[in-house]
């Protein structure tokens, strides 16, 4: 098993970690293992890209036609008055 020690770690940091230990009752040490395997638990996972999550949660909106009026033209800018 792999050891590191945390310098310069501040007393209220701590004494929270000490208190939340506490509530889990868990050693302190175990507590920090545990915060540290739950914050690379998902690290290996594919991150879907926000195009992606957009197009899957309106793929079921009924729009299966293509809008023929917006191909070919060239996207302007908003412009707002003052």
């Amino acid at each position: 098993m792999a050891q590191f020690v945390v310098r310069h770690l501040e007393e209220d940091v701590k004494a929270r970690l000490k208190r939340r230990a506490a509530r889990h009752g868990r050693s302190m040490e175990e507590e920090v293992r545990h915060i540290l395997r739950d914050a690379v638990k998902g690290q290996n996972q594919r991150v879907t890209r926000l195009g992606s999550r957009i197009a899957a949660r309106f793929a079921r909106m009924g729009l299966t036609a293509d809008l023929p009026e917006l191909r070919g033209k060239v996207p302007l800018a908003a412009k707002f008055g003052r």
